[in-house]
């Protein structure tokens, strides 16, 4: 008697504790697990995954692309800027103020020297002679400093610019060698260019003359605006060949007539000093960057052609 309710609480409690396990041992095979289990380590295989698609919301950046044309790509990868043109005059844009010239050389003849003396350009370095042209600029002993003397294209490589303005032409009329002075204008860029390598080289095209004034004060027959305008397409077609800026000075200051109006010079050729202020603020609103002119460098300059002796044969 005592001990059968000891035996029958004893077989209870293993019937219990049998169906317990069966139960904990039936939710495990059926993944019922309160916790997912660990990920399994990652092999060489998959250290490369494929990244999750974007959702129809987000933007796919477009894969950069080459093109054959000549536009520059832009520092923060917006749309390429076009080329510059250098076929056309330089285009207008917002005006500079004077500090722009700062690191500006001016070479030319006589109008030039005017232009920096009577404009209020008030900086720029003057590298000007009276009678200058394009045929004597290299050769031309022009400006003396500390005591040597200097052709111009000698004195402009004693310092380093940001832009170069050359002007010569009007002297030239006289010559009647358009071939010559298209070569001229050609090297003259080409030297610059050689001891200026970072600078904008500003070719400006020639300001009209009034010819009547000219002969009312005892000038040049050969002074006309009809072989002006010839100089002028030459320069424009050096600039072009050279990469240079060109400048159409002709356009602002030509009256109805082509010419320049009587009252902006005394004697038909030099401007009076509210001219050379209009000559400034064109200046001042045809202003080309040197990284839109060359994204990719200067042009190299041209190897000269070589010489041809008597005998046919070439020399360096």
């Amino acid at each position: 008697m005592f001990h059968r309710p000891h035996g029958r609480w004893t077989a209870a409690f293993l019937l219990t504790s049998i169906l317990a396990l069966g139960w904990i041992a039936s939710a495990a095979f059926c993944g019922d697990s309160p916790a997912d289990p660990p990920p399994a380590p990652a092999t060489s295989s998959d250290s490369a995954q494929t990244p999750p698609a974007p959702s129809p919301d987000q933007s796919v950046p477009e894969s950069p692309k080459t093109s054959g044309d000549n536009s520059a790509s832009s520092s923060d990868g917006s749309e390429p800027v076009p080329a510059y043109d250098f076929s056309q005059p330089a285009p207008e844009r917002e005006a500079v103020d004077n500090s722009y010239f700062a690191d500006a050389a001016f070479v030319g003849d006589s109008r030039t020297d005017g232009f920096l003396i009577y404009s209020g350009i008030g900086c720029g370095k003057n590298l000007t002679s009276n009678g200058l042209s394009i045929f004597t600029l290299p050769e031309k002993k022009a400006l003396t400093i500390n005591g040597e003397k200097y052709t111009l294209l000698e004195a402009l490589a004693l310092e380093q610019y940001g832009k170069v303005y050359l002007s010569l032409g009007v002297n030239e009329l006289g010559y009647y060698d358009d071939e010559g002075f298209y070569r001229g204008y050609c090297d003259a860029i080409d030297a610059i260019r050689a001891v200026q390598p970072n600078a904008v080289i500003y070719i400006q095209g020639l300001i009209p003359l009034n010819e009547e004034v000219i002969a009312q004060t005892g000038g040049r027959s050969y002074l006309t605006n009809e072989h002006l305008r010839v100089y002028n397409d030459l320069m424009r077609k050096a600039a072009q060949e050279k990469q240079a800026v060109f400048l159409d000075l002709y356009s602002e200051f030509a009256d109805e007539n082509g010419a320049l109006p009587a009252e902006a010079s005394k004697d038909g050729v030099h401007l009076r000093s509210d001219w050379c202020k209009q000559w400034l603020a064109y200046l001042q609103t045809h202003t080309v960057d040197y990284d839109t002119l060359y994204p990719d460098g200067a042009p190299a300059e041209e190897a000269p052609a070589p010489e041809i002796s008597e005998n046919g044969s070439a020399s360096s």
